[in-house]
């Protein structure tokens, strides 16, 4: 079997278990700006400190070692520490030129520890999956209440800077593409634009049922009315997305799971596709900080898991190994959603 084959039949046996949190296991590192920078970077005149994608290329000892302790508590999926990896969120930091190469070299470190865990594991293969997150710019809304016909970014701009983060995670190796933390449904629209483009110019088919590699999409509700902050419902930001034969569609951040559920259940209800699901470690606290545990949080997981919601479950903002060790533990227990398209076959 080829890297997605074994990604599609794994998928079918029993529940995925997707990693947690990059930056809350960065943290705990106490990293100065001296982390940071790369010789070629010693004297760039910004600070660079806070630059998490960065340090693939600075530190790379630091995320190989994030990377091997989510595996080591059974994660299937790792992803490329390349959630600000695009030309526009790099522009803050004048970084704009290293944007391939840290979705290269970020896919490259990723693989690598996979693989490693792959041979360790031979009846759990490992798969990495390269991070596109939304940009810190909305093609949707306008960042000036004064003018509210204003955009700081245009679909082409983003189509352009998603196009050559895909092409650098592809090149570097990731098995899958996750465009993630989605609150513009138009910034996603974008990146499967872009991945449409890309994969036309390198062979691939769309549908990683005839060979291509999958697609995950994860959008994120940002508050208890139970929409995007594009103003989109759970039910219409699937709309939105399913134009294209996706891996797995799901939420993340924002929420905790006891938050998440009702949404998810109108995603397992509708989507024709996997669902995935990475919550918070429930709700911050009022300094930011995530005070859930991993007990608390495999807790209320387990009530989606009884219910069927879902066919891949990691975790977001404030998650550890700990929180996916529980998590994994849980959902072991359970079997994945059916989707109404897999035949027997398949199985």
């Amino acid at each position: 079997m080829n890297r997605t084959e074994l990604l599609l039949s794994q998928s079918h046996k029993r529940i995925l278990i997707l990693d947690g949190a990059m930056g809350t296991m960065i943290q705990r590192y106490k990293l100065t700006e001296e982390d940071f920078r790369t010789p070629e970077l010693r004297n760039h005149p910004k600070p660079l400190k806070g630059n998490n994608d960065l340090l693939s290329l600075s530190r790379p000892d630091i995320i190989k070692a994030i990377h091997a302790a989510y595996l080591e508590v059974g994660a299937d999926i790792i992803e490329t520490n390349t959630f600000s990896g695009t030309t526009i969120a790099q522009a803050d930091y004048g970084l704009e030129h290293l944007a391939y190469q840290i979705n290269y070299e970020s896919a490259k470190l990723a693989k690598e520890v996979a693989l490693e865990y792959s041979e360790k594991t031979p009846e759990q293969p490992r798969f990495v999956a390269g991070a596109v997150g939304p940009t810190n710019r909305t093609a949707s809304i306008s960042p000036d209440v004064n003018d509210p016909g204003y955009r700081a970014v245009t679909f082409d701009e983003l189509s352009v800077a998603y196009k050559q983060q895909v092409e650098g995670l592809l090149d570097g190796g990731a098995d899958i593409i996750l465009v993630e933390t989605i609150f513009d449904t138009l910034n996603a629209k974008a990146a499967i634009y872009a991945i449409q483009e890309v994969f036309e110019e390198k062979g691939l088919p769309l549908d990683p049922k005839e060979g291509g590699i999958p697609v995950m999409i994860s959008g994120t509700i940002t508050d208890a009315s139970g929409r995007t902050l594009s103003g989109q419902t759970t039910e219409a930001f699937l709309i939105s997305v399913s134009h294209i034969p996706l891996f797995s569609v799901g939420l993340n951040c924002a929420l905790g799971a006891k938050e998440l559920r009702p949404y998810l259940k109108v995603l397992s209800e509708n989507a024709p596709f996997n669902v995935s699901a990475y919550p918070n470690a429930g709700l911050p606290n009022e300094f930011g900080q995530y005070d859930q545990d991993a007990a608390e949080m495999s807790g209320q997981v387990e009530e989606f898991l009884k219910d069927g919601l879902i066919n891949i479950l990691g975790g977001c903002c404030g998650t550890t190994p700990d929180h996916i060790a529980a998590l994994a533990k849980t959902a072991a227990k359970y079997s994945p959603r059916k989707l109404e398209f897999v035949n027997d076959s398949d199985e």
